[in-house]
């Protein structure tokens, strides 16, 4: 199933985003650049990562800190893991991410 929609991003006050089990790091990469840019104007951002296995939430989170790692704004950035679990009576594994500029 594909969904498509538009909002406008000023008028969310949390943007979120989802990262599907099946994709692969090119969309790790483009998340990256797209938090980036939205936390410029935004300053927090929730991410659900998930997968078919336990593992696979953690693996993209740490996927996808690495890649942000190396972006000169990393050092204003802080990272808070959110709630995570599984989807009863699924395959389904989660967990959230709360990425947010630092407090000054």
């Amino acid at each position: 199933m594909r969904l498509e929609y538009t909002f406008q991003l000023d008028t969310v006050p949390v943007p979120r985003f989802s990262v599907e089990a099946v994709e692969g790091i090119g969309k790790i990469f483009t998340l990256a650049t797209l938090v980036l840019n939205v936390i410029a104007s935004k300053g927090r951002v929730e991410i659900v990562f998930h997968g078919l296995n336990p593992d696979d939430p953690g693996r993209k989170i740490e996927a996808f800190r690495e890649i942000i790692g190396t972006a000169e704004a990393v050092s204003s950035l802080h990272f808070e893991p959110g709630r995570g679990g599984k989807i009863p009576h699924s395959s389904s594994y989660f967990q959230w991410l709360v990425v947010e500029k630092a407090k000054a």
